[in-house]
């Protein structure tokens, strides 16, 4: 079988299912649900269906604005996920390998098993902040493409210029394409110069840039995300997705016509987040005394925080402790973290119950 569906309950799971009283949700990433302003754009009504595999023309134009590239060069998909799925039927066989980073998402475990590919991880460095070292990916015969994602989730880490070029080369050598997530673009935590540009932007590899409506502007609920293609032979990998996008047909006729209100509209949900994730960002800072035997690791922008934890207690024994004082976090293993000495929370949720948790959170690290 392709995935194991047999996999059961973990403690925390079982430790919240039991659990009555209430508790800080700290692991909240659906900014539906966090309090944002949402743009009151309604859908059209689509009187005639009138299919275009790629998308209709104006969302299109609209989505490839937003990239700063030519509509020819972007596919609408229903979702980042979908757009994962096309990507991995377009650029592999059965049994292809895709290198995936770890720390990042559990789904592309999931994601790569449904198509019949493997996913082969790569780790990356942290010496106060991550890194992407090209030099250490592990190219076989039958790795098809190089995953990134920047910022990356839940590190926060984008990639940066000089990491980008020496990945193109080495994708260029192995003959592989470069696949950029990049839904978390538009909330970085400070500038940075180093910064790499969307992947779509670059010829010197071909490139897919993956990003949505979800993060963008805060919209999960309407299902839009899309693919910018870049680098050689992007017009012929549009025309191959193209004929992916028209066997399925997948997205919705009114939210592609909603597209370029909606991303137009982006700016106060976005300027909302930001000063959220800065106020939370404050909150926990201030919640660290000196000397603290647990640690923030530096982050560059998304939604999320990563914690380094004393080893006296598992990953899952400290999730627990904390449940169990009225907070939830996620576990480091929960995405791959190496060591067994990380946690990971949100910093989605309203910041007077944030600070609540980071004092609670604070209190238990240290006990």
């Amino acid at each position: 079988m392709r995935l194991d569906f047999t996999q059961g309950e973990n403690a925390l799971a079982r430790a919240l299912a039991a659990r009555r009283s209430p508790y800080i949700d700290l692991t909240l990433s659906n900014p539906t649900a966090a309090g944002f302003p949402v743009p009151s754009i309604p859908l059209p009504h689509a009187r005639s269906y009138e299919p275009h595999p790629r998308g209709v023309p104006a969302a299109l134009e609209a989505v490839a604005a937003y990239h700063g590239i030519q509509p020819e060069r972007v596919v609408l998909t229903a979702s980042t996920s979908e757009a994962y799925s096309w990507l991995f039927k377009l650029l592999c066989d059965a049994g292809d390998e895709v290198l995936v980073p770890e720390p990042s998402y559990p789904l592309f475990g999931y994601l790569t098993a449904l198509e019949c590919v493997r996913a082969v991880p790569y780790a990356l460095r942290w010496d106060g902040e991550w890194h992407l070292e090209a030099s250490a990916l592990r190219f076989s015969g039958r790795t098809r493409a190089v995953l990134v994602v920047s910022p990356g989730n839940p590190t926060g880490a984008y990639l940066k210029e000089d990491e980008r070029a020496a990945l193109a080369s080495a994708c260029r050598a192995h003959g592989c394409a470069l696949i950029s997530d990049e839904v978390f673009a538009d909330f970085p935590a400070f500038e940075d110069r180093r910064r790499a540009r969307s992947a779509a932007l670059y010829d010197d590899v071909p490139a897919f840039s993956l990003s949505g409506l979800s993060k963008v502007a805060g919209l999960p609920q309407l299902k839009l995300g899309w693919i910018a293609a870049g680098g050689p032979g992007a017009g012929e990998a549009v025309r191959r997705l193209e004929l992916i996008a028209d066997t399925y047909l997948s997205v919705s006729a009114p939210v592609q016509l909603a597209a370029p209100g909606l991303l137009a509209a982006r700016g106060p949900f976005q300027r909302a987040v930001q000063s959220r994730l800065a106020a939370n960002r404050a909150a926990f800072a201030a919640a660290r005394g000196p000397g603290a035997a647990w640690d923030l690791m530096r982050s560059e922008g998304g939604w999320s925080q990563v914690l380094s934890v004393p080893r006296s207690r598992s990953e899952e024994e400290w999730a627990l402790a904390l449940l169990e004082a009225g907070v939830l976090v996620h576990p480091g293993y929960f995405f791959d973290f190496p060591a067994g000495a990380h946690l990971v929370v949100s910093l989605l949720p309203e910041p007077v119950q944030f600070a609540r948790a980071a004092a609670i959170l604070a209190r238990v690290l240290c006990a």
